[in-house]
């Protein structure tokens, strides 16, 4: 069964190809858009495990993501809650 994270976002193929260890798994992608997952892998799909395109999880990889992607997992805890009227 396919796991669906708590965030991933979407960025076209070509700010992924910009990364210079940009290597796409076992495939060529033809979809315009991937997802960065919260993990920093990228999928083809919404799913966590699924459509793996890129793995190669690294320190670079990931100030890759934040600095040039400006790619951060919300903090939903932290998220403000709506008033409600009494």
């Amino acid at each position: 069964m396919a796991k669906m994270g708590k965030y991933c976002k979407a960025y076209p193929i070509e700010r992924f190809r910009e990364y210079p260890g940009w290597a796409e798994k076992a495939r060529p992608v033809n979809k315009g858009h991937l997802y960065l997952q919260e993990n920093y892998v990228v999928t083809e799909g919404i799913f966590l495990d699924e459509e793996i395109v890129f793995d190669d999880v690294t320190p670079e990889w990931i100030e890759f993501c934040q600095e040039t992607l400006q790619f951060r997992v919300p903090d939903f805890k932290a998220a403000p809650q709506k008033a409600t009227a009494s």
